[in-house]
C-alpha cells in the first residue's frame, strides 16, 4: 500500500471529517472524536514536538492505555518522520529501561500519574529523557519536575507555532514515503532483553489492508480496543486498519470496564486472546450454575442442540428443518440474549491467536452464533499470516495462507515466511536480524508445524522447546510441552501450566488453578478457603485437577507421536504466575526456564519422588512492595495409559 499512516488519516478527515474516528468513554459518557478533529489534535501535537525538537528517524515513546490522545501523538510523530515506540503500561519501571536507552529516546509521552512516576523513577539510568509529556493530569498537580508538562501545553504550543508556519504540517506529511520506518515492538523477552522490532509504513499498512480485504472491513465496522498498544496485535487492529478501513475506535474507561463498556458499543470486529473467550464463558456458566432449576435445564437442553448443529450452520452446511427450527427457538431464549450479555450481539468477525484454543470452547461460541476464527502472526510478520476463512473455522488448525504469504517448511519442520509484512530488522541487532531473516527473503518463525491435507497450518510448538525424553519407559519420544500445556489450559480450572520433561525420563507438570473458576466450584460445595494459597492446596482441589491430568493423558495416549508426553507427576503452584514477577511476558506467555530455576527447589521434588515440598517465593505488589508467600506444597502421581496403537 503505497501511503503513510498520516496521508491516511488527512484523506479520512477531507473525505469525512464529521463522521465518528475514535470514541472514548470517560466519567460513564462516551465521547466522540471525528476524523476532522482527530487531523487537528494531530497536526498541533505534531507541531509541538516539532518544536519540542523531534526530529525525521527519531524515537517517541508513548506508554498508556487505549487513548485518542495517544493515538494521536503516535500519528503526530509519524508526521514528522519520527518513530513511534509504544511500551506496555503495566510494565514496572526498570522494564522500560533498556527499550528507552536502546532506542536512545529522549521524548515520551504517558498516560497518566502512573507512568509519569515510572519516567521519573528511571530517570537517572536514562540521562537522555528530557521530556515527559501527560495526558491525564489527575494527581500531578503539584509536581514540579524539569521537563514534565501537559499534553495541553504541548498542544497548545503546537498551534501557535502552526500560526507562524501554516504550511509546516503537510510539506513534512507529504515528505513521508512508505519506506519511512513507522514503529517500533518490542518483543516480549522471553529469554534475555527485548528485541526491537522495526517495521514500515509498508509493511504494517500491507497487512493490515490484506486482513481487512480478507472479512470485508469498512467504515460501518466497530472495534472496541481494549489490549495493550504496545501490543502488535492491538496497534494492527485499532490502529493500522483502523486507518486503512476507517472504521470506529472504541476506547473503554478502564480494564475494569471493558465487558460493560463491550455491551454498550457491540463490536462488529473483535479480538481475544483465548484466555478472555474462556473468562467470558466461565462468568457465564458461574451465573447459570446460580440460576434457577427450570432455566438450567432450558440452558442445558438448548446449548446441547447448539454442539450438534451450531456449527454446521455457521459453515453453511445441510441441516434438517426440524433442527433449524429449534435452533431458531433456541436462538430467540437462549443464543440470543447470551451473544447479548457477552458484548458480542453484532460480531460480524471474531478473531483469537497467541496460543491455542480449546476445542469445546472454540465450539461453544461458533454453536452460538458467533463466527470465531483463528489467526497465525507474530511481531515480526505484522500479525497476518495465516487466517481462517468463514466456512473452515478449526480449532486444530490456524488457517491457511493469507494474500501476499508463501509458507515452507524447513528439514526440521520449522515454518518458514516469505511476506509483505515482514520486518525490516531488530533494531542494534544485525546478528538476531541474520538468525530469523535469510539471504531468500525467508523469515525463520522458531514455529513447529505442519500443512494438512485441506491446506491448513497446524502449530505444534516452538521448534527450541520440541524435545525428546531420555531414559525410561518412553526413552527417545517426542516431548512438546506447550502442546501439553495447552491441553491442560483447556479446562476452564486451570489457568497456567508449566511443563518439564526434556532430557529426562518422564513429564511432570506445575499448575496455576483458575481462581475465580475454582473458587465458584468450591463455593458450590461449600467447601472454605483463605485467599489462593490456601485453596490451591485444598485436596478436594487437588482431585478436580489429577481429573483433568488424567483425561488429558487418556487424549495423548492415541496420539501416536506424544503418547510418551504423558504427565507421570503434578503439583498446584502456591501462588499464580505473574509477570511483575518476571515469570510472565507482558503478552502472558510462560517463561519456562525462568520459571525452571526459580522453582528449582519443585523441580527437583518432582522428579526425586517425593510426596511434598516447602518452599518460601518473594513476590513484588503493584505498589513496589515486596513480600513472601510459602506453603507446602502436595505432589501427586498421575495415571498414565498404554498407548493406543493406530489401525493397520
Amino acid at each position: 500500500m503505497q501511503t503513510t499512516f498520516p496521508r491516511l488519516l488527512r484523506d479520512h478527515a477531507k473525505q469525512r471529517p464529521r463522521a465518528p474516528a475514535m470514541r472514548e468513554k470517560a466519567y460513564g459518557i462516551w465521547q466522540t472524536t471525528s476524523w476532522g478533529e482527530m487531523l487537528s489534535l494531530v497536526r498541533a501535537l505534531a507541531c509541538g514536538l516539532h518544536e519540542a525538537g523531534l526530529r525525521r528517524g527519531e524515537h517517541l515513546v508513548v506508554i498508556g492505555a487505549n487513548r485518542p490522545r495517544l493515538y494521536a501523538t503516535m500519528l503526530a510523530a509519524q508526521s514528522l518522520g519520527a518513530i513511534a515506540v509504544p511500551l506496555y503500561q503495566d510494565a514496572v519501571a526498570g522494564e522500560c529501561v533498556f527499550p528507552i536507552n536502546n532506542a536512545e529516546v529522549r521524548l515520551c509521552v504517558v498516560e497518566d500519574q502512573e507512568q509519569v512516576d515510572k519516567m521519573l523513577e528511571i530517570r537517572a539510568q536514562c540521562p537522555q529523557l528530557t521530556r515527559i509529556w501527560y495526558d491525564d493530569p489527575r494527581g500531578l498537580r503539584n509536581y514540579d519536575q524539569p521537563g514534565l508538562q501537559s499534553m495541553d501545553m504541548l498542544a497548545e504550543a503546537g498551534r501557535a507555532f502552526e500560526r507562524a508556519h501554516p504550511g509546516f504540517f503537510d510539506a513534512e506529511v507529504d515528505a513521508g514515503s512508505p519506506e519511512d520506518v513507522a514503529a517500533m515492538f518490542f518483543t516480549s523477552g522471553t529469554t534475555g532483553n527485548p528485541k526491537g522490532v522495526v517495521h514500515l509504513h509498508r509493511t504494517l499498512l500491507d497487512r493490515a489492508n490484506a486482513g481487512a480485504r480478507f472479512d470485508k472491513l469498512g467504515p460501518h465496522d466497530e472495534v472496541l480496543a481494549y489490549l495493550p498498544p504496545a501490543w502488535v496485535g492491538q496497534n494492527i487492529f485499532s490502529y493500522a486498519q483502523w486507518l486503512v478501513t476507517g472504521y470506529v475506535v472504541n476506547c473503554p474507561e478502564s480494564s475494569g470496564t471493558v465487558s460493560i463498556d463491550m455491551k454498550e458499543v457491540g463490536p462488529t470486529y473483535y479480538f481475544a486472546p483465548p484466555r478472555v473467550f474462556e473468562s467470558l464463558l466461565t462468568s457465564v456458566m458461574i451465573r447459570m450454575e446460580d440460576a434457577g432449576a427450570f432455566k438450567r435445564r432450558m440452558f442445558h437442553a438448548f446449548m446441547d442442540l447448539a454442539r450438534r448443529v451450531g456449527p454446521d450452520l455457521m459453515d453453511g452446511k445441510p441441516v434438517g428443518a426440524l433442527d433449524r427450527l429449534k435452533y431458531r427457538l433456541g436462538d430467540w431464549l437462549v443464543y440470543g440474549p447470551l451473544r447479548n450479555n457477552l458484548g458480542m450481539s453484532r460480531v460480524r468477525v471474531a478473531y483469537t491467536a497467541g496460543e491455542a484454543i480449546g476445542p469445546d470452547l472454540f465450539s461453544f461460541y461458533r454453536s452460538i452464533g458467533v463466527n470465531l476464527k483463528q489467526l497465525y502472526g507474530s511481531t515480526e510478520t505484522a500479525v497476518f499470516v495465516c487466517l481462517q476463512p468463514d466456512n473452515e473455522a478449526r480449532a486444530d488448525t490456524v488457517g491457511v495462507p493469507c494474500e501476499g504469504v508463501e509458507i515452507k517448511l524447513s528439514d526440521t519442520g520449522e515454518i518458514l515466511v516469505r511476506s509483505r509484512g515482514l520486518l525490516k530488522e531488530y533494531y542494534k541487532n544485525p546478528q538476531a536480524t541474520a538468525e530469523v531473516l535469510d539471504a531468500e527473503g525467508w523469515y525463520h518463525t522458531s514455529d513447529a508445524g505442519f500443512i494438512d491435507a485441506s491446506g491448513h497450518l497446524k502449530i505444534i510448538d516452538r521448534v527450541k522447546d520440541v524435545g525428546r525424553l531420555k531414559g525410561g519407559a518412553h526413552d527417545g519420544a517426542m516431548f512438546a510441552p506447550k502442546y501439553v500445556e495447552n491441553k491442560l489450559k483447556f479446562f476452564s480450572h486451570i489457568k497456567e501450566v508449566v511443563a518439564f520433561g526434556d532430557g529426562r525420563d518422564r513429564v511432570c507438570v506445575m499448575l496455576n488453578i483458575d481462581f475465580d473458576a475454582v473458587g465458584n466450584w468450591a463455593e458450590r460445595r461449600n467447601l472454605p478457603y483463605a485467599g489462593y494459597t490456601d485453596l490451591a492446596g485444598k485436596p478436594e482441589v487437588y482431585e478436580l485437577m489429577q481429573g483433568c491430568v488424567e483425561q488429558v493423558n487418556a487424549d495423548l495416549s492415541r496420539d501416536e507421536r506424544l503418547a510418551g508426553s504423558q504427565i507421570s507427576r503434578f503439583l498446584v503452584l502456591h501462588k499464580e504466575l505473574d509477570a511483575d514477577d518476571g515469570e510472565l511476558t507482558r503478552t502472558n506467555k510462560v517463561r519456562r526456564g525462568f520459571i525452571g530455576e526459580k522453582y528449582g527447589v519443585l523441580v527437583d521434588a518432582l522428579y526425586a519422588d517425593k510426596r511434598e515440598q516447602f518452599i518460601e517465593t518473594q513476590v513484588k505488589f503493584e505498589d513496589g512492595r515486596t513480600g513472601s508467600v510459602s506453603a507446602t506444597l502436595q505432589i501427586r502421581d498421575a495415571k498414565t495409559f498404554v498407548p493406543v496403537k493406530a489401525a493397520a
